[in-house]
């Protein structure tokens, strides 16, 4: 036996069990897991009917001198919003008492209202435009239809609770025949009730 070739041989074989012994393998790797999307912050769903009131100040003014008046105004209100997601529209009706002395010419004692409004919601909140049919009484004149357009603000306190405030302009031109054209602004600040 050759003596110079056992330590070859003996490097072979040690080679050869080493790569028998076990097959070493790159680990399988993690999988990754990718980060939630975020949520989108959800907003209150307004659709329903709601009922409620109103109070604040109206100043009214005439094409005639001296026929004018300011004072408080007030009333009920109800209707029906649809949440078309980042939308809302919907339809009401106002009622408000009055006693705004035009100059002693004539009283206004109530004012009607029939409305439409869309708008856009802002957290829990209804930024709208608003615009419909007015019918405004008085003692002396009687009373005459018009027209009115504004916008408001709404904030959902609880799903069912809700405070604003509104700003309407009306127009009521020739008021019962009588030549007189008028025109009103109301501020009014609102709470509703929601089913």
């Amino acid at each position: 036996m050759n003596y110079k070739s056992i330590p070859l041989a003996a490097a072979l074989a040690f080679a050869s069990s080493a790569a028998f012994a076990g097959n070493v393998t790159e680990p399988a790797a993690e999988p990754t897991l990718a980060p939630a999307a975020p949520v989108a912050p959800a907003t209150p769903n307004w659709t329903g009917f709601y009922v409620g009131g109103q109070l604040g100040y109206a100043n009214v003014d005439t094409n005639t001198a001296g026929v004018d008046g300011d004072d408080f105004i007030g009333g009920i209100v109800a209707g029906y919003d649809y949440d078309l997601g980042n939308w809302v529209v919907g339809g009401g009706l106002d009622y408000d008492f009055a006693d705004i002395n035009l100059g002693g010419a004539a009283t206004v004692e109530n004012v009607f209202r029939a409305k439409l409004r869309g708008g856009y919601k802002i957290g829990n909140g209804l930024l709208y435009a608003t615009a419909g049919y007015a019918n405004a009484d008085t003692d002396v004149l009687s009373n005459d239809d018009g027209y009115f357009v504004g916008a408001g603000y709404e904030h959902l306190l609880t799903q069912q609770f809700s405070l604003g405030g509104e700003v309407l302009y009306h127009e009521f031109d020739n008021f019962n025949s009588t030549g007189i054209d008028v025109d009103a602004t109301t501020f009014q600040v609102r709470g509703t009730f929601r089913f």
